[in-house]
């Protein structure tokens, strides 16, 4: 084994162990920092020089996906990061590869655009299970809980039943393994209530799939899949025009306190976002005291 890759191995190590990134995360970073040596021949951290970096990047850049399409820039920042992360790393451990992380630029991705539900189409859209059957009021409960907390696709398919959901608030592990506190609306709590009493099975899950059979059976925990599939159902009987996605009803919630002058540090914690910066992606949308600004100053001459 080469010294590159041996440092490679005991960095994702790291990461499991002492960061407790996800598995899937440290899976990431080591496919990512494989392609780096496959693509660079890099071999020891003596290769890891400015001229490496550039070729490496500039290979990126041309290298087609599987569906024959260039990279995105945001699909080559992950690879960038992933080496920024690894030489601050070494440079923890005491270790002095010729370039160090600092002077490694990020490459700049535009600012994503951010579809947002119109009211009445919300309000369509959430009221759009209809219906006393297990599975409707499963429906009704799982829309009403993604738009009342913005909690993450996969942090709501771990949600456990015997949250203490009278007290609407309840706690979550996002990413990093990271604890948070989010709150649930006093409809999102009845929903749920209303769904929890047709329960007669002691599955720990929250939110359970069922069989497609007159009498449904439970199949196991919800799977992202499945709550991606009911939205886009609902999102379609509420006659929505376009792709409506559980994190789309994220980006609601959101968008929704903003609007409503929630301070933006807040709902950083509330979403669970590590940097400020991923929150600030809603605040174009949300800007009430530049919108007064144009009303207040701009056109004045034209009567």
């Amino acid at each position: 084994m080469d010294e590159l890759t041996r440092y490679i191995q005991d960095y994702l190590a790291y990461l499991e162990v002492e960061k407790n990134r996800s598995p899937k995360t440290v899976d990431n970073y080591g496919r990512y920092l494989r392609v780096f040596v496959k693509e660079t021949g890099a071999t020891k951290l003596s290769d890891i020089t400015d001229d490496t970096v550039r070729s490496f990047r500039l290979a990126l850049s041309r290298k087609k996906g599987a569906s024959g399409q260039e990279l995105k820039k945001k699909t080559q920042s992950f690879y960038v990061i992933a080496l920024r992360s690894f030489l601050k790393y070494l440079v923890k451990r005491g270790k002095k590869p010729p370039l160090l992380p600092e002077q490694i630029e990020l490459p700049k991705i535009p600012q994503r655009q951010i579809d947002i539900i119109e009211y009445g189409d919300l309000e369509r859209f959430l009221n759009a299970p209809q219906g006393n059957d297990i599975k409707t009021l499963r429906d009704k409960a799982i829309l009403e809980v993604l738009f009342s907390t913005g909690l993450r696709i996969s942090e709501l398919c771990s949600l456990s039943r015997y949250h203490s959901f009278e007290r609407e608030e309840i706690t979550v592990r996002g990413k990093g393994g990271k604890l948070r506190v989010v709150f649930i609306s006093l409809r999102a709590r009845k929903a749920v209530e209303a769904y929890l009493s047709k329960r007669g099975d002691p599955e720990e899950a929250l939110f359970v799939s069922y069989s497609r059979a007159k009498n449904p059976k439970i199949l196991g925990r919800i799977l992202p899949r499945t709550v991606q599939r009911l939205v886009e159902h609902y999102a379609k009987k509420a006659g929505i025009v376009g792709k409506v996605t559980p994190h789309q009803l994220r980006h609601q919630f959101a968008t929704d306190l903003l609007m409503n002058g929630a301070d933006i540090r807040a709902v950083q914690e509330l979403l669970g976002h590590a940097n400020i910066s991923t929150t600030q992606v809603y605040t174009h949308l949300t800007n009430k005291e530049l919108r007064e600004v144009h009303k207040t100053f701009h056109g004045k001459r034209r009567g």
